[in-house]
């Protein structure tokens, strides 16, 4: 008998270990209600490669930076949207963050212009102006009630995605973060139920979703209209131009840009809410900030060149990233049969890459559970895997705002920072909600604190 190694070709791939078919009812529950629990348990109960049977899909769930790369970045032209946001699309439409193909590299190209680094440095001194009517608004807050951080936040996103991407006034329509929950809402609705469920049931989720469809179409046509030429080089204006004389024009422009609203102000919104709850549960790392802003940026308002001086508030909020990563789940579905760290995936299968699980790795991140911004200086970030840490996504979808996002997030750190220390409400958890991005459930109030 032959014991020589079978070719390539002639070798049977295994495929992942995983639970057994008896967990499976325990499973679909935890999928609804604990995402980020059951990612977690499967990764340190079976290692970086985990099979789950969760109804009639099995998942491949990759935990290690080489199957993100792999997946992502070397054979991504393998891969299509996945399980969540493939079932997104009957509540976001076809927009950038749920498309595929050339629809997807179509619409990629319209808005990358708007991102452009010459850009992205146009746009630090609108970030600036609505930092500084954040720590006023703030301030007025100074040893009162507490009030709402994710709130603000928003607000704060919501203004800056106006004056910089869409050339407009988004204070005008107070009801559009209402109705951005309604559609996350639907979206993970979709998700866990495989859209199995009609829209037209009565069901109250679904009555709500219904009302924030019309009121966002009542945003977009409020953002289109005066705008018919689309000669502008705002993303609005790129997208009329580009949509000009299709005959889905109109569905074309609700679906970019109810997409762009959605991720052009939650993702950062989101950070910026989990850096300050971080920097009240570590005040040592809060002073350091403090002094940072305070030494780099005196009492003006932070310019582009600054952003290279805020190193630890760069750091800091790459932590804060690392722990509650805005892009917290990647899905993707495999065209082709592949494999990944050995194992088999077959055809159609559905792929899952977790940031949140990736970032706590243990084998790449020293006492992964701990808020640490000191693990992203040079000394002690050099050798780390590159796809250890992929808070924005990676590859040819790395998500397209993710620069714009960093310098939202920094300047707004520092500027309040410098001012004001928010402090946590005794008692009040932070609890992650993972929807479309990580966000706090339910807000998160905070005490507001004058400095000096």
């Amino acid at each position: 008998m032959s014991l020589a190694t079978p070719p390539a070709a002639a070798r049977v791939r295994p495929e992942p270990p995983g639970p057994p078919g008896r967990e499976m009812p325990g499973l679909f529950v935890k999928l609804v209600r604990d995402r980020l629990g059951m990612l977690t348990s499967a990764a340190e109960r079976y290692g970086d490669a985990v099979r789950i049977s969760v109804g009639p899909r099995t998942l491949y769930f990759f935990n290690h930076p080489d199957h993100a790369k792999h997946v992502l970045a070397d054979n991504a032209d393998n891969y299509r949207k996945g399980i969540g946001l493939v079932q997104a699309r009957r509540a976001l439409g076809e927009g950038l963050l749920t498309s595929d193909g050339e629809l997807w590299r179509a619409q990629r190209r319209v808005v990358q212009p708007v991102f452009q680094h010459r850009r992205i440095a146009g746009y630090a001194g609108v970030v600036a102006e609505e930092a500084g009517k954040l720590v006023a608004r703030l301030r007025e807050h100074g040893g009162g009630e507490p009030v709402d951080v994710l709130k603000e936040m928003t607000g704060l996103t919501l203004g800056v995605l106006g004056r910089t991407l869409l050339d407009a006034d988004l204070t005008a329509f107070a009801s559009i973060g209402h109705s951005f929950e309604a559609v996350q809402d639907q979206a993970m609705f979709e998700m866990v139920t495989l859209s199995k469920v009609p829209l037209w049931l009565p069901l109250p989720r679904q009555l709500r979703f219904r009302r924030a469809r019309r009121d966002l179409q009542r945003v977009v046509d409020a953002l289109v209209a005066g705008r018919a030429g689309g000669d502008g080089e705002d993303a609005v204006s790129r997208l009329i131009a580009a949509t000009r004389g299709e005959a889905d024009a109109g569905r074309r422009l609700r679906d970019e840009l109810v997409t762009l609203l959605l991720a052009g102000h939650e993702t950062t919104a989101s950070t910026l809410s989990w850096t300050f709850h971080l920097l009240d549960r570590h005040p040592e790392v809060f002073e350091r900030v403090h002094a940072e802003a305070v030494g780099v940026l005196g009492d003006r308002a932070p310019a582009f060149e600054d952003l290279r001086r805020l190193r630890y508030t760069t750091a800091v909020v790459n932590e804060a990233m690392r722990l509650y990563p805005p892009v917290w789940i990647l899905t993707r579905q495999a065209k082709e049969e592949d494999e990944v760290g050995g194992y088999r995936v077959p055809a159609g299968s559905d792929v899952l890459i977790c940031p949140y699980t990736l970032h706590r790795h243990p084998a790449f991140w020293d006492r992964p559970g701990r808020f640490d911004p000191g693990r992203f200086e040079p000394d002690r970030s050099s050798g780390r895997p590159r796809y250890a840490y992929i808070p924005f996504g990676a590859g040819p979808r790395v998500c397209v705002g993710s620069n714009l996002g960093m310098m939202e997030a920094v300047f707004v750190t520092a500027a309040v920072a410098r001012e004001l220390r928010l402090a946590g409400v005794p008692g009040r958890r932070a609890v992650a909600e993972p929807m479309l991005s990580l966000r706090v459930r339910g807000g998160l109030p905070m005490t507001v604190h004058r400095l000096g």
